[in-house]
């Protein structure tokens, strides 16, 4: 159906659900989270003992210091120190092995994915409200799938709604203890606001650059999301990690945002800007560009961008009518491709051609981290770049990448089959003059995927 209707495929493809079912083993964000507190907790106290059990030993032995014991107090200090760092490190860091049982859920549900648009949507949507697995590693993970993957096709609102209320979101963009001056918190503890999330979801997530809105914006709109934060694993095991709203840390009264006056006293208030927000012209308009630019071209054709704005605002912020729309325009499809796949795609590409369907999350993160993607760690709340000046320079890297690949399933992968299968055979001829005159099937798959065939999209 790909070759004969390829946008009716790639329209029938969101029709299918996104769920995840053997995301049922992995825990949830709150508990990923209470767990790896717990074992820091435990950390704390195992280094604590030892550093004790040290100093006793050392006093016992020396009740009386003399000067040679007093100048050897140093080298005990730095033996009880080690003692503690070693009874610490025995307990086991549980985020590493949860944030790599993720990263395979994922990697394997777009390996195994029929066309993979749909999961590239779920891509982009993750990327569009990042989250950095640096700052929340037990979370980044199942933040993607509760909150992004579960309304990747439904409104923007809903979507908005659970990606600002989740906790690995209020940690990443520091709203835990953020306070108005004349909350409760804000005057017995007199610690201040913090602009950076409600900023973030402006700028970033909503409006985009240059749209209107203001400092004075800025700053109500952080006030109106004073609260929202999350409960302390040690106080609550059972929800521990958990989204709450915190009265006593929310600035009391109505705020104003863009024009418009707040007087919510919880958390909707919050939510009520939210929505507003989310049906905003500018989001619109800002959504329909980001999404274009993903997808078709890196300065993306003003008609398609004005025709996904315009279903976009139709449909309340449907966000699979918006795809649909993408799909279905005559602009989408009349320039030659020209998008150079970002890392991750171009890696799930080429494993994809393999036909492998499981992996080793262990070298795939490693692998993305030398290509300048590390899965779930963009170095600014922005995300990762959609452009090609931004990746061209990685392309060298790439080549080591191919090359290793290539090594490892020279054996079971053959090049001609992937031209065949993969390409129905429409690749450049020169491509197949190249993989028919490797010396090896190694190099001739690493001319393949090196090619701009399979760089470009």
């Amino acid at each position: 159906m790909v070759g004969t209707d390829p946008r009716g495929a790639l329209i029938a493809e969101l029709d299918r659900p996104l769920v995840l079912t053997a995301a049922a083993s992995l825990p949830s964000s709150a508990k990923a989270y209470r767990t790896v507190a717990d074992a820091n907790a435990r950390r704390t106290a195992r280094a604590k003992q030892a550093q004790q059990q040290a100093k006793k030993q050392q006093v016992a032995a020396t009740p009386v210091m003399s000067e040679d014991q007093m100048q050897a107090q140093g080298a005990e200090k730095d033996a009880a120190e080690m003692a503690a760092k070693q009874a610490a490190e025995a307990v086991p860091d549980p985020g590493r092995p949860i944030y790599l049982q993720e990263a395979k859920l994922r990697t394997e549900a777009a390996l195994v994915a029929d066309i993979g648009f749909a999961e590239r949507l779920v891509w982009f949507w993750s990327n569009h409200f990042c989250v950095s697995a640096n700052r929340i590693q037990s979370m980044s993970g199942a933040y993607e799938r509760e909150a992004v993957r579960a309304h990747a096709l439904g409104r923007l609102v809903d979507l908005l709604l659970a990606v600002e209320g989740h906790p690995a979101m209020l940690v990443y963009l520091d709203n835990l203890e953020s306070m108005g001056a004349n909350s409760t918190a804000g005057i017995n503890r007199s610690r201040g606001l913090n602009e950076n999330f409600a900023r973030e979801i402006m700028e970033l997530h909503t409006l985009g650059v240059r749209t209107g809105y203001t400092q004075d914006d800025v700053i109500s709109f952080a006030n109106v999301l004073t609260g929202w934060t999350l409960v302390p694993p040690g106080a609550d095991p059972q929800h521990g990690g958990e989204f709450i709203f915190k009265p006593r840390l929310h600035e009391p009264g109505g705020q104003t945002v863009l024009g418009k006056r707040y007087e919510q006293e919880d958390a909707e208030q919050g939510r009520a800007v939210l929505r507003d927000l989310a049906a905003h012209p500018a989001t619109a308009t800002h959504i329909a560009t980001k999404l274009a630019r993903h997808f078709v071209a890196d300065e993306p054709p003003p008609a398609l961008v004005a025709q996904m704005a315009k279903t976009f605002r139709e449909t309340e912020g449907d966000l699979k009518q918006v795809a649909i729309a993408m799909v279905s325009s005559d602009e989408a499809w009349r320039a030659p491709p020209s998008k150079l796949k970002r890392p991750g795609e171009w890696v799930i590409g080429m494993v994809r051609a393999t036909g492998i369907t499981v992996v080793d999350p262990v070298p795939y993160t490693a692998g993305q981290q030398l290509l300048g993607e590390a899965l779930w760690r963009p170095s600014a709340p922005k995300g990762y770049p959609d452009d090609e000046a931004s990746w061209i320079d990685g392309v060298g890297r790439r080549l080591d990448v191919a090359n290793y690949f290539a090594e490892r399933i020279a054996d079971t992968a053959d090049p001609q089959t992937i031209i065949e299968d993969v390409f129905a055979s429409e690749i450049a001829a020169e491509v197949k003059q190249a993989v028919g005159r490797a010396e090896s099937r190694q190099q001739a798959l690493a001319l393949l995927f090196m090619s701009a065939d399979f760089q470009r999209r």
